[in-house]
């Protein structure tokens, strides 16, 4: 199964990227996906449901860990095979 998660962190700030944000993007980049796309309001990754699930745990507990106080994201199917 493939995945795709969508997810920001919070509190926002405009002048710059909080450090929560900066350590959520970096385990997305690292992670075994497939394709990742980091914007300023939204980041989007996509891979097999077992890279996708692993790096998702990683991000909620170490951005939760480096002060965010609200994550959300959003995960959705994408298609079969793979992992």
């Amino acid at each position: 199964m493939r995945l795709r998660v969508e997810f920001t962190t919070e509190p926002f700030d405009l002048d710059e990227a909080p450090r929560h944000a900066l350590v959520a993007r970096e385990v997305i980049e690292a992670a075994e996906l497939d394709a990742v796309d980091v914007g300023p309001f939204g980041n989007t990754a996509e891979g097999g449901a077992d890279s996708v699930l692993t790096a998702v745990d990683a991000l909620l507990r170490q951005a939760l860990e480096a002060g965010a106080t609200r994550v959300s994201l959003q995960v959705n199917v994408i298609g079969e095979g793979g992992e």
